[in-house]
């Protein structure tokens, strides 16, 4: 008798692949200058850095500890030194407010398990990081979308969606967002946090890009406002600015939900790596970060300059893009007719790559748009690049 074949979880049904994990996967030959994917560039990595601080403590005195099972919080060290960080730019941490997680995606799906039962409903910035709608999705949330201009997150839009639907949590990519590029406003963040605690709506502040700044005075966390500082849970990653590969990052959450995030991180991977964080830590004692992060600056400034001053002779007549102040990303929206998905494959026969903007929106998507990131390539390949998308995206 045959077995009926098997069948994934009724909660996947809704949950789509990653177009861009499908893309970089399609991609993977040597001729293709993809803008696809979101990826820091590798050269830039600090290989000696790293082997380094992987040496000092695997030759340690302490080296077996490394390797054992460690407590789900994370490394103390580790988190006292981020705390640290964090402090100094503006956002008073403490080590105890900090939960190290395995990237800051499963940061994402462990305040989904803390906070959303099947049915809740998620309010999102429209469009807005995709990762984070699979996440969503995943944990059977019912996901509003709230309208966005070139300032962030429209302040009156949100008040409206508050009112009428009542989202248990709202989640935002607040600077140089994920896929748009833009910041929310100083003034804006204010009204954002003054809703959220009015409301008794928990804020996800996604904060993976803060560092990478181009142009312009930083601006503070939203987990800084006072308004809504027991609402927030600020989420951080050293995959942008040391190395995606260490699949390392750290929410800080208030002290009463904590323990919640503790315990879904103990069901999930009791801990992080225990070597990678001791890694981290050593890495980050006896690095200047500072020092490395403004090198990532001045590259990734001279590669955001190439592609905007590409972009009048790349994008047709009629469209629009932004001119991002920091981060890896730019969104370019075609004449209102055009269909982005439907111009991908004339781009990866002509060897270049992006990424459509329908997936990144939770309704009602706008199919003129895409995704660039400029992080990858030099300033050359970014021209050459460009030059091979122009005859796509002009016919």
């Amino acid at each position: 008798m045959l077995s009926a074949p098997a069948r994934p979880a009724q909660r996947l049904q809704g949950v789509a692949s990653s177009p861009v994990r499908d893309l970089l996967a399609l991609i993977n030959r040597p001729e293709v200058i993809s803008f696809a994917g979101g990826l820091p560039a590798p050269e830039l990595f600090d290989v000696d850095g790293m082997r380094a601080a992987f040496d000092r403590v695997l030759s340690g005195p302490h080296a077996r500890r490394h390797l054992q099972y460690a407590p789900t919080e994370g490394n103390p060290d580790l988190r006292a030194l981020v705390a640290a960080r964090m402090s100094a730019r503006g956002l008073p941490t403490e080590a105890r407010d900090l939960l190290v997680t395995t990237g800051s995606q499963q940061a994402l799906t462990l305040i989904a398990t803390a906070l959303l039962d099947p049915g809740a409903t998620v309010a999102v910035e429209q469009p807005t990081y995709l990762a984070a709608l699979q996440c969503f999705q995943l944990a059977g949330a019912r996901i509003v979308p709230v309208p966005s201009d070139e300032h962030g997150i429209d302040p009156e839009a949100l008040a409206r969606v508050l009112a009428a639907e009542r989202p248990q949590l709202l989640y935002l990519v607040p600077t140089f967002a994920n896929p748009t590029g833009r910041t929310l406003t100083t003034d804006r963040r204010a009204a954002v946090a003054a809703l959220a605690a009015g409301h008794g709506t928990w804020v996800v502040e996604d904060d993976p890009y803060g560092e990478l700044r181009y142009r312009g005075a930083a601006v503070p966390a939203l987990a800084a406002e006072p308004a809504a500082a027991d609402r927030v849970l600020h989420l951080g990653s050293f995959s942008k600015v040391a190395a995606p590969g260490l699949r390392l990052g750290w929410v800080r959450a208030p002290e009463a939900l904590l323990p919640s995030l503790t315990v879904a991180k103990q069901a999930a991977d009791l801990h992080t790596s225990t070597i990678d964080q001791a890694a981290a830590a050593a890495y980050l004692a006896d690095t200047d970060l500072d020092a490395h992060i403004r090198t990532l600056r001045d590259a990734y400034r001279a590669r955001r300059d190439a592609m905007i001053a590409a972009m009048p002779a790349t994008a047709p007549a009629g469209s629009t893009w932004t001119d991002p102040d920091g981060g890896m990303f730019t969104w370019l929206r075609l004449p209102t007719g055009a269909d982005a998905t439907a111009l991908l494959p004339g781009a990866l026969a002509a060897d270049v790559a992006f990424v459509p903007g329908t997936p990144f929106y939770a309704a009602g998507p706008d199919p003129a748009t895409l995704r660039l990131s400029f992080t990858t390539h030099t300033p050359e390949e970014i021209a050459e690049g460009m030059r091979r998308l122009a005859t796509v995206l002009r016919g």
